[in-house]
């Protein structure tokens, strides 16, 4: 369930300083609302996330220039906010969270604060949000007048104490094996392979997987609002990011200021990550068709046929090419999907991979070999690639108890691959090291209203394959007095980052002046990409 894919990864699945006024310190400590904690037998955890709130509040963030390797131009700066690994004992082990800023761009007083971002995964960095105003993005001049830009690594991502599960360059070495099975031999292998990852989490990451949860990372990120010195939150989440946000808006209702989640999990308990992940098999299957449909309608440029029952044949004649001879002695079937899967989670995608596709048909074998196949001279980026997959298994498995029968999974994925098969066995595998997970899994918790949490704002799209649209209806349903804007027939991942003025001009408004509409509303999706 990622959106913030590393290249070469099969997806299963993004101020004030350190002077607190008296009064702002009084928000940055408040613990959270009458009973959620208690309700929720959290209530050790909630005392610990106080403690770690009311000390980082103390603190601030000491804000210096960014260490040069890590891409992000001046005036963007970079910082630290120490949590405990433990809320539970928050005068434990601590752990380094790596943040970053820009201020706003109005004046004084236009700022209202700080919005602080989170891309999803689980396992994406938010810290080239603030590049949104170094890099002029036109959707974001006018909320940038008014807030400063925060961006931060989750725990175990990135800079902050990152996690790993096997070396890096064995993580992205290829070919591997076809993800579909033709035999039980396949799935015996993949079920040793995805034993061994979850071995290999334990034996290098150990000691931080009990607490590589959502619940924790919600908990992380009150800190870091009041390390900013905030009494209140505003904040952008997008894919899991939204789970994250719904999950703090549950447990700090009365921390939150304003609130977006745009391509929304389905945040009940019956549906994390299990089921969320099956359902996703499903409504991967229903856009990759869109855009086939699309390549079909645009053969004029592509060459691939007229309609999508000939893209489907090139696509599965490809597949049987590379399974047979993987393309460059390196992209076989797992390499191709990886690198397809793109398409149907974004517009911005069909294009190119599209083209890479014709290319291969018109001759160009090269051109599918640089974009499918890993880097390997890439030790940096496979590095965030490997890392980014621990934090995605870790969280995932934590935070929910999973089957642990084999029968169960293959039942479940042998039905769904039948109607679905782009992205089912793909998923299960990716998965399935939660069947045999070394540590503790927990209970999801029930998301829903508090006493205190605003108006949210929810943004989907009906034809979201990484995120289906049901979600958007579930936490609609879960946090009362918010607002759900639907972008009709489309199917990009990440709404707002879209040109669509129905949705931009509201995000803006809702920003700004907090407004939202009386009623939901939906939107005609944003133009077609052109080949």
């Amino acid at each position: 369930m990622r959106d913030t894919r590393p290249k070469n990864r099969v997806l299963a699945l993004g101020s004030a300083g350190a002077l607190v006024t008296a009064t702002l310190l009084a928000g940055a400590v408040s613990a959270p609302t009458a009973g959620a904690a208690e309700r929720h037998g959290q209530d050790r955890e909630a005392r610990g996330a106080a403690i770690a709130a009311a000390r980082a509040a103390k603190a601030g963030i000491d804000w210096h220039d960014c260490p040069a390797d890590w891409g992000l131009e001046k005036p963007i700066q970079c910082g630290w906010v120490s949590v405990p690994v433990d809320y539970a004992k928050p005068y434990g082990k601590q752990i380094k969270l790596a943040v970053d800023r820009i201020g706003n761009t109005g004046t004084k007083g236009e700022r209202q604060g700080a919005l602080v971002y989170n891309p999803g995964g689980p396992g994406g960095s938010g810290m080239r949000f603030p590049r949104r105003v170094t890099t002029k993005n036109p959707l974001w001049v006018n909320t940038a007048k008014a807030y400063d830009f925060v961006g931060f690594d989750p725990r175990g991502v990135g800079h902050s104490a990152p996690i790993s599960c096997i070396d890096p360059q064995e993580f992205v070495k290829a070919p591997k094996a076809d993800p579909v099975p033709d035999t039980e031999a396949d799935k015996t292998a993949q079920r040793k392979l995805a034993r061994e990852y979850a071995d290999g989490c334990y034996q290098r990451s150990g000691g931080m997987l009990p607490y590589m949860t959502t619940p924790n990372t919600a908990r992380d990120l009150d800190v870091i609002r009041a390390a900013l010195g905030e009494k209140k939150l505003n904040y952008l989440g997008v894919s899991y990011g939204t789970y994250l946000g719904a999950v703090y808006g549950t447990l700090f209702p009365g921390h939150v200021r304003r609130m977006i989640v745009d391509s929304v999990v389905n945040p009940s308990r019956q549906n994390i990550w299990y089921e969320a992940n099956l359902e996703q098999d499903v409504a991967f299957e229903g856009r990759w068709k869109d855009w086939e449909d699309w390549v079909a309608a645009n053969d004029a440029s592509f060459h691939l046929g007229t309609t999508r029952a000939a893209v489907q044949d090139k696509w599965l004649q490809l597949r049987a090419t590379a399974k047979k001879n993987p393309i460059g002695g390196v992209v076989g079937p797992a390499e191709l999907i990886s690198f397809f899967q793109s398409a149907p989670y974004y517009d911005s995608s069909w294009v190119p991979v599209a083209t890479t596709f014709s290319k291969y048909f018109a001759g160009d074998t090269q051109a599918l070999v640089d974009a499918a196949a890993p880097n390997m001279s890439d030790t940096a980026g496979n590095i965030t690639s490997e890392n980014s997959n621990a934090v995605y298994t870790a969280v995932e498995c934590a935070d929910a108890k999973w089957p642990t029968s084999w029968r169960k999974w293959d039942r479940d994925n042998t039905r769904l691959n039948k109607n679905y098969p782009f992205m089912t066995w793909a998923n299960a595998w990716m998965n399935l090291p939660c069947a045999t997970w070394p540590v503790q899994q927990q209970t999801p918790l029930h998301v829903k209203t508090h006493k205190g949490l605003p108006p949210v704002l929810i943004v989907q799209s009906t034809r979201d394959a990484a995120t289906p649209y049901e979600g958007a209806v579930e936490l609609h349903k879960s946090f009362k007095g918010s607002r759900l804007i639907t972008e009709k027939d489309a199917g990009s991942h990440g709404v707002t980052g879209l040109v669509n003025p129905c949705v931009n001009d509201r995000v803006d408004t809702y920003l700004l002046t907090g407004k939202l509409d009386t009623a939901d509303v939906t939107c005609a999706p944003h133009a077609t990409p052109k080949p």
